[in-house]
């Protein structure tokens, strides 16, 4: 399979109750695929481990509302065997400029992508990932960088036709967080990130947005809504620990 490493896109969010998701996927399939990476219906489950600094350095970046900011995570697509050592995962740098989102990525083993991110230890990688490596060690050393949180939900995806090449849109549904026990490998949450009927919503697209999708927003009044799955995750463990 051909690993996309880098790419620039327009992202848009909103959060809808899980029942008018029905309605919409009739709509979507008239313009889009199921994402062939998924299960028949594009469907598959994916796991991120997020690292921030000792004062949470990106959450507040993402609150204020800074035009320029980023992430760091090693992501897991789950698939029907169990995360081992060797288990290939993608260690990830996410940013915003301005209105638009960029990822970096590398695949590596999951061991691997540990004892870089938690002990500095450099991995064997492809000489085209270099620059990417060296700012992702810049960002662990510079900002103590830690494991911070992990989000978990299923996603449902699909994918443009040769009409709309680079566009996908997402369906994430029982998306949770924890704090506790940061392995990727294990189960179990902490709680929810938006309530369990109801469903994040995302469209990706690398330049335009469809027409359809414009008038399918339309027809399905549905609202345009900020949200980080990250930040909000802490905010709620932040909630539950007050109370």
């Amino acid at each position: 399979m051909h690993i996309i490493k880098h790419f620039n896109r327009f992202e848009l969010k909103y959060i809808l109750p899980f029942k008018s998701v029905p309605a919409l996927k009739k709509d979507i399939l008239s313009y889009a695929l199921p994402d062939s990476y998924g299960d028949g219906d594009g469907r598959y489950m994916l796991s991120s481990l997020y690292y921030d600094s000792p004062d949470h350095r990106f959450y507040w970046e993402k609150v204020d509302g800074l035009k320029y900011r980023r992430k760091l995570r090693i992501r897991w697509y789950e698939t029907s065997e169990p995360l081992i050592d060797d288990s290939q995962v993608f260690l990830e740098i996410k940013q915003r400029i301005d209105r638009v989102t960029q990822k970096k990525r590398i695949p590596l083993s999951y061991k691997d992508a540990l004892l870089f991110c938690d002990s500095g230890i450099i991995p064997k990688y492809d000489p085209e990932d270099e620059e990417a490596l060296q700012e992702m060690e810049s960002l662990l050393r510079l900002y103590n960088l830690r494991p911070t949180a992990i989000t978990t939900y299923q996603r449902q995806a699909f994918v443009g036709t040769h009409y709309d090449m680079g566009f996908r849109l997402t369906f994430d549904t029982y998306v949770t967080y924890r704090q506790r026990n940061l392995d990727l490998g294990e189960s179990g949450y902490d709680g929810f990130i938006v309530p369990p009927d109801f469903v994040i919503m995302e469209i990706k697209t690398n330049e335009r947005v469809p027409r359809w999708i414009a008038d399918l927003v339309a027809k399905h009044q549905l609202q345009l809504i900020r949200v980080s799955k990250y930040c909000t995750g802490l905010d709620r463990a932040a909630t539950l620990t007050m109370n």
